[in-house]
């Protein structure tokens, strides 16, 4: 499978590090590719060194004002670099089976509410996780539910998003929806 994640380019506290490398490593052990924003720094690094070293495959999508940070990767690892930030988040989506949404900041928040967007209209069916690391989108998960309660999601928030708790609940959630063995 090829797994989009959105997360983020800082350098973040073992409570966030912690999981996304658990994540990284089910990823590669499985055999999956990483589909990320292709930066050779801070938890995006994490992610994409620990997919590598399980084993797992490497395709990028850095954006041209920050390519200078884009890993260097060698087939049959790839990457490529968009012209622009809207073009980044079409390549990333274009060449995924499904999404995860791991801890960030603006950037992976715009990114989560355009996958959510594509699937309430049905323009997408791929499944989408929303990793909740050390509780980091609790208030979110909150503001989800309180707009489905009040009518503003015209499909249930179960089919929008999965949310889990921990990377094994991610992954496994991730394979039985693709029927992965």
């Amino acid at each position: 499978m090829n797994i989009c994640v959105f997360l983020s380019a800082a350098d973040l506290d073992d409570r966030y590090t912690r999981p996304a490398r658990e994540f990284a490593e089910l990823l590669g052990r499985g055999g999956h590719t990483l589909v990320w924003g292709g930066s050779e720094s801070g938890l995006m690094k994490v992610v994409a060194d620990g997919v590598h070293e399980a084993g797992g495959r490497l395709m990028g999508v850095s954006v041209d004002f920050l390519a200078d940070r884009a890993r260097t990767v060698t087939a049959p690892d790839e990457m490529v670099v968009a012209k622009d930030l809207a073009e980044r988040k079409a390549l990333l989506l274009a060449k995924a089976d499904a999404v995860v949404i791991m801890v960030g900041g603006t950037g992976t928040l715009d990114e989560a509410t355009e996958i959510l967007e594509l699937k309430k209209h049905g323009k997408t069916t791929m499944p989408v996780v929303l990793l909740n690391s050390a509780g980091f989108y609790d208030g979110l998960k909150e503001q989800f539910r309180r707009m489905e309660d009040e009518g503003f999601l015209p499909v249930p928030l179960t089919d929008l998003v999965f949310f889990a708790e921990e990377p094994l609940g991610a992954v496994a959630y991730l394979e039985e929806s693709q029927g992965v063995e």
